[in-house]
C-alpha cells in the first residue's frame, strides 16, 4: 500500500464496490480472491483470504495494477 500510495480508506471503498476476478481455491490455509475496485477512479487490487469459519476478510495484499499485465485492470495479459 505505502509503495502504490493507497490509503485504508481506498481499499476500503475498492473492496466495498469491487468485483471478485479471480478465485483461488485451493490457497492455504484460506481460500482467497483477488478483487478489482475503484476509490475515485483509481484502479486497486486488494487480495483477500476468506476463512469460512469466521466471519472476517483478511487483506492479505494491495497494490496498483501494473497496465504492462493486465487488460482493464481486470484480465491477465498472456
Amino acid at each position: 500500500m505505502a509503495k502504490d500510495d493507497i490509503r485504508a480508506d481506498e481499499v476500503l471503498e475498492a473492496i466495498e464496490n469491487g468485483e471478485v476476478i479471480e478465485e483461488y481455491v485451493d490457497d492455504r490455509p484460506f481460500p482467497s480472491c483477488l478483487l478489482y475496485g475503484k476509490s475515485d477512479e483509481k484502479p486497486i487490487h486488494v487480495v483477500c483470504a476468506l476463512p469460512q469459519h469466521v466471519n472476517m476478510l483478511i487483506v492479505v495484499t494491495v497494490y496498483t495494477p501494473d497496465t504492462r499485465r493486465w487488460i482493464d485492470f481486470e484480465r491477465r495479459k498472456k
